[in-house]
């Protein structure tokens, strides 16, 4: 297994070893010792799958309170997978960082508790799954428009598909900062969960 550490400290991907022959192959997506030693968390409460269509595009999204954290992967498909830091009191504030994961290529995302995700996808149809820190919560959900000037992300897509939900998501700077999370109390928060 390698890890790529990202410009967000903190987000990390991951590319887990293949082995394969002439039937197909074989590769390890989770192992709570190896990923806890490469600082992602041992503990997952839920996973969660959806299939969309080429240029679909879902988020940006994150819960408040009841933070998530995400470890991300395509297993059938390809898409442009994007993380942004929205943790008050972070000197990376409003940056974001973005990775393509595939099948082909196996890699995964980990977005830590604190940061918008979102993915946009790449191929005719994709496959994404992802496994969570904490169990979903609707009175907990968040979410900033994915065309934020503010933030940039260079999307490869002009025109997504998007839910009628994720249309009409506001820009960061509209979202009073006492509504998002506190870097300092997710920090507290993994110390007493033993992160």
């Amino acid at each position: 297994m390698k890890v790529i550490e990202t410009s967000l400290p903190g987000v990390l991907i991951v590319e887990p070893a293949r082995f394969g022959d002439a039937r197909g192959a074989f590769m390890e997506v989770w192992n709570a010792r190896r990923y806890a030693d490469a600082g992602i968390p041992d503990r997952f409460v839920q996973d969660n799958v959806s299939r969309s269509t080429r240029a679909v595009l879902r988020g940006l999204h994150m819960q408040h309170p009841h933070a998530q954290g995400k470890l991300v992967q395509v297993l059938d498909g390809e898409v442009f997978d994007a993380a942004v830091d929205v943790r008050v009191g972070s000197e990376h504030f409003g940056r974001w960082t973005a990775t393509v994961l595939s099948a082909d290529n196996a890699r995964q995302m980990w977005v830590p508790p604190g940061f918008l995700h979102g993915f946009c996808v790449l191929s005719e149809t994709a496959l994404f799954a992802y496994k969570c820190s904490d169990y979903y919560a609707r009175e907990s959900e968040m979410g900033v428009a994915w065309d934020d000037q503010d933030i940039g992300i260079d999307w490869p897509v002009d025109s997504p598909v998007l839910s009628a939900k994720d249309a009409g998501l506001p820009r960061l700077r509209d979202i009073p900062r006492d509504q998002l999370p506190r870097l300092s109390d997710l920090r507290h928060s993994l110390a007493i969960d033993g992160g």
